[in-house]
């Protein structure tokens, strides 16, 4: 019984599923069929260099549209902003996923084409070495203006101050980022002068610091002058100076300075000068101790000049006293240092006739042995020495003419003749001098 009825159950079964399989499902249905979603959209243009475009898009054909830009994520805001110029796809979709596009195009807007931004501005100059100029800076051609100096930072005021002498670039912007620029001066009381200093050089003599720079300046008035740094003087004439490089700054009344540097050199004053020396033995009697003199004169330099004798001193005086007879050196400098030499020879004098008649008188009566005469001659008076006689001129004529104190010779030696004391007489008369 069990058997019969599982075999029943299956064929139950088998003829169930024969029949099924036989049946087509009813085909799924599409949810667009018959819908068409159209989209448009309007365009806010962007500002040239900017991304502040705007799309604002609709769709029709459905409900529930939801909107994608270049394949984003969709939203249900119908606005896309902060757009750069460009093209973009919009795509609009709703609930079922029926959807449609279009492209829209944002542009590109120049809110200066037009529009001129001038700028203009006073200047309040700068002072001498200081940065105390300033400009103050306007503009047209819009409004809401800000304003920059040499590209820097813009700011709201147009005013720029604590500016040094030079210039200067000054930019306005509206509140449209429309621009203009103008260039403005700043200069101080120097600007565009040039002080030109020259000078008058006056080369130093050779191992001499007499050189000279007589300075002048142009560009200004009431010029000052400096030598090498130093303190400024209201003279150009800078004396004493050494061979050498030197720089001499001129200032005028407002301040404003050149420099220019000048060389003095070494120069020979001496070349192609020959001095002339012209001397006079004034005097070379040998028998008044050292009495000898020579005077000195020059030509062929400059005046005034200074004389030496021997390599000494150099003295103003052109004579030399008191001089034994020697050769002599006399050297001559002009006024500058140009020198020259001399030979002089300061001789004996040649004995006179009345000096060698009395000499002959002594040399019989006195200079005999025994008296004066020899290695010990009386009183250490040697009258065959020619200066010991001329020196002893006076106290021959008193003991030999005039007995003053006593008689010479002495006695019991016969006393001079007449004629003999006239010789002395005649010589003491004449000066009693070697050369009469």
């Amino acid at each position: 019984m069990k058997k019969i009825l599982f075999v029943t159950t299956l064929l139950i079964g088998l003829f169930t599923y024969i029949s099924c399989s036989k049946s087509d499902p009813a085909p799924p249905s599409n949810p667009c069929a018959g819908v068409t979603i159209n989209v448009s959209g309007s365009a806010t243009n962007a500002t040239t260099g900017q991304s502040d475009g705007s799309i604002t898009v609709s769709g029709s054909g459905s409900s529930g549209l939801t909107y994608s830009l270049n394949g984003g994520t969709f939203q249900a805001s119908t606005t896309f902003s902060n757009l750069a110029a460009g093209t973009y796809t919009i795509n609009a979709k709703n609930a079922n996923g029926c959807s449609g596009s279009t492209q829209v195009i944002v542009s590109s807007t120049n809110p200066c084409t037009g529009v001129n931004v001038a700028v203009a501005g006073s200047v309040t100059n700068a002072t001498l070495a200081n940065n105390d100029g300033s400009i103050a800076a306007t503009a047209t051609g819009g409004s809401g203006f800000t304003f920059s100096i040499n590209g820097g930072a813009f700011q709201a005021s147009g005013n720029f101050t604590n500016l040094s002498a030079g210039s200067y670039s000054i930019t306005a912007k509206n509140s449209s980022g429309c621009t203009g620029i103008a260039l403005f001066t700043v200069t101080n009381p120097c600007t565009g002068v040039t002080v030109n200093v020259t000078a008058v050089i006056t080369n130093a003599s050779t191992g001499q610091n007499n050189g000279s720079l007589n300075a002048s300046a142009t560009g200004g008035t009431g010029f000052t002058f400096s030598l090498n740094n130093g303190t400024f003087q209201g003279s150009g004439l800078f004396s004493n100076l050494a061979p050498g490089i030197y720089t001499i700054t001129a200032k005028n009344s407002n301040g404003c300075i050149g420099s220019a540097q000048f060389t003095v050199t070494t120069v020979n004053v001496c070349t192609g000068v020959t001095i002339t020396i012209a001397t006079t033995v004034t005097s070379n009697n040998p028998c008044n101790p050292a009495n000898g003199g020579i005077a000195v004169s020059a030509s062929g330099g400059t005046a005034p000049y200074t004389y030496s004798i021997n390599g000494g001193s150099f003295q103003s005086s052109n004579l030399f006293t008191g001089l034994a007879n020697s050769t002599y050196t006399i050297g001559v400098r002009d006024a500058n240092g140009c020198t020259n030499n001399a030979s002089v020879i300061v001789g004996v004098l040649t004995p006179g006739p009345l000096f060698n008649a009395v000499k002959q008188v002594l040399a019989t009566n006195c200079a005999i042995s025994g008296c004066h005469v020899g290695p010990n001659p009386q009183n250490g008076l040697d009258f065959s020495i020619n200066c010991t006689i001329v020196t002893s001129n006076s106290r021959i004529k008193a003991r030999a003419v005039d007995a003053n104190p006593s008689i010479m010779p002495p006695p019991p030696n016969p006393e001079l003749s007449a004629a003999d004391k006239q010789k002395i007489v005649n010589w003491i008369n004449a000066g009693g001098r070697l050369n009469d």
